[in-house]
C-alpha cells in the first residue's frame, strides 16, 4: 500500500472509528482533552505503521489497543495514584493482543459512551459555537481546518474555541454520564439544536459562494441517525432526523449546473432522493407512533413531508402546511416562523393574504437584516403585478443577502421585475 492510499484510508477510518473511540477513552481517563490527544497518538501510529503492516482486521480494536498503552504509558509518567492505575491496568489488559482489548469495551458499553460524548459536547456551559464546534471535531471527526473551512471562519479561532470548550469542561468538572432524567429533556434539546444548525448550515449556507455544504449534511445527518439509535424512544430525535432525511432528499436538484440555487417549486422532483425520502417519512412514522403532542422538530418534518407527498408542486397540500405553521408559531413564536407561515398562507389563499401577514412583520426588529423578508414580500409583490415594488423589494433583499449565489438570484429578479 501507499503512503498516499494508506494515508486516505486510516483518514476515512479515523472519521467512522474516532467518535467511538474517543468516547471510550474519555470513559477511562475522565478528561476529554486527553482522551482526544491518545487518540490521536493512535491514529500517527496507524499512519506510521500500516502502511508496512497493512491494515487490521479490526482496525477499531488496534487503535483502541494502541491509545489504551498510551494512556497506561501517560499515567504512569505522571505517577498517578496507584489505586487509579491499578484500576486502568486492570482494565486495559494490553497482553491480550488488540482484538481482547477492544473487547472489553462491549457494545453496549459503546453506545453508552457514545450517548455521553453527545451530551458533553453539547452541554450547555459551553456557547452554542463551541458546540457545534466542538461535535464537529469530536463526534464527526472533522479537522480543525475542515471546520473553520465549513463556517467560514479562521483555522485560529476554531481552534481556540475548542480548546476553550475543552478547558470550560474541564473546569467545571463535567461529569462522564448521561444526565438523569431531571435534566436530560434540556440537554437533548441543547444536542437537537446542535445537530439542527450543522445541517441548516450545510443545506444553506449563510455565506460564501456555495449554495449547499453538502459535508455538513452529511455529518449531522450521521450523528443523527446514531442518535436516534441510542435514544429510541425519544419522538424529537425521530423527527429531527425525518426532517433532515426529507430535506436532505432535495440535495441534487436544488443546484443548477452552474452552481445556482434552484427554489423548492422550481425543482426537478425526478432527481429527489427517493431513498431519503422514504426513510425519511418512516422515521417521522416513528416519531409519531410514540405518541403525544407534535414537537418543534415533529411540525416541521410533516410539513416538510406535505413537499415531499406531492409529485408535483401543484399537488402540494398549502391549507396543511399554514396549518402546521399556525402549530409551530404558537410552540415557537418566532419572526422567522411567522415569515414562512406567511408564505403557505400565501400558497394556500392567495398573495394578497401572504402579502398581509408579511406587511405586519416589516417593523420585526429581528427581521430587519433578514434578506428573506424582502425577498419573500417581492415575490408576493411580483405575483399580484406590482413590478415597481417587487423590484425594490428584491433590491433590498440582494443588498442584505451574505450568500453570493442568493445575491445573484435575487438581482435576477429584480431585473425581471425592471422589464415587466
Amino acid at each position: 500500500m501507499s503512503p498516499l492510499d494508506a494515508h486516505r484510508t486510516v483518514d476515512a477510518i479515523w472519521r467512522i472509528e474516532s467518535p467511538k473511540l474517543i468516547a471510550g477513552l474519555t470513559r477511562m481517563v475522565r478528561d476529554i482533552g486527553v482522551a482526544e490527544e491518545l487518540a490521536q497518538d493512535a491514529f500517527v501510529a496507524a499512519l506510521v505503521q500500516w502502511p508496512e503492516a497493512g491494515i487490521p482486521r479490526n482496525p477499531g480494536a488496534w487503535l483502541m489497543a494502541i491509545a489504551k498503552r498510551r494512556a497506561i504509558d501517560r499515567f504512569r509518567r505522571e505517577e498517578v495514584l496507584e489505586r487509579k492505575h491499578e484500576a486502568l491496568a486492570h482494565d486495559i489488559r494490553v497482553d491480550d493482543g488488540a482484538d481482547a482489548a477492544f473487547a472489553a469495551l462491549d457494545d453496549d458499553d459503546i453506545g453508552d459512551d457514545l450517548l455521553r460524548l453527545i451530551f458533553i459536547a453539547c452541554h450547555p456551559v459551553l456557547s452554542v459555537e463551541a458546540r457545534v464546534a466542538l461535535t464537529l471535531r469530536l463526534l464527526g471527526g472533522l479537522t480543525t481546518v475542515e471546520i473553520a473551512r465549513a463556517f467560514l471562519s479562521s483555522e485560529a479561532a476554531v481552534a481556540q474555541r475548542i480548546v476553550r470548550a475543552k478547558r470550560t469542561l474541564s473546569e467545571a468538572h463535567i461529569p462522564f454520564d448521561v444526565p438523569d432524567a431531571s435534566e436530560r429533556a434540556a440537554r437533548l434539546a441543547s444536542v437537537l439544536e446542535v445537530l439542527y444548525l450543522i445541517f441548516n448550515e450545510g443545506y444553506a449556507a449563510t455565506a460564501g459562494d456555495d449554495v449547499m455544504r453538502p459535508a455538513l449534511c452529511e455529518d449531522a445527518l450521521r450523528l443523527g441517525r446514531v442518535l436516534a439509535e441510542l435514544t429510541p424512544d425519544d419522538s424529537e430525535v425521530h423527527a429531527l432526523v425525518a426532517l433532515m432525511e426529507i430535506q436532505a432528499s432535495r440535495a441534487k436538484a436544488r443546484v443548477g449546473a452552474s452552481g445556482e440555487p434552484i427554489l423548492l417549486l422550481e425543482q426537478d422532483r425526478g432527481k429527489w432522493d427517493h431513498l431519503l425520502v422514504r426513510r425519511g417519512l418512516a422515521a417521522l412514522s416513528r416519531a409519531e407512533a410514540l405518541g403525544g403532542a407534535l414537537g418543534n422538530y415533529a411540525l416541521q418534518a410533516a410539513i416538510a413531508a406535505c413537499h415531499a407527498r406531492a409529485r408535483t408542486p401543484e399537488e402540494t397540500d398549502w391549507a396543511r402546511i399554514a396549518a402546521l405553521y399556525d402549530a409551530l408559531a404558537q410552540l415557537l413564536p418566532s419572526p422567522v416562523v411567522q415569515l414562512n407561515r406567511a408564505v403557505a398562507v400565501g400558497m394556500a389563499y392567495g398573495p394578497a393574504a401572504g402579502l398581509e401577514l408579511v406587511d405586519a412583520l416589516t417593523s420585526e426588529p429581528a427581521l430587519q437584516t433578514y434578506h428573506l423578508l424582502p425577498s419573500v414580500r417581492g415575490d408576493l409583490l411580483e405575483k399580484l403585478g406590482r413590478f415597481s415594488e417587487a423590484h425594490a423589494a428584491y433590491q433590498r433583499a440582494a443588498a442584505l443577502a451574505q450568500n453570493a449565489r442568493d445575491r445573484t438570484l435575487l438581482l435576477d429578479r429584480a431585473a425581471r421585475c425592471a422589464r415587466a
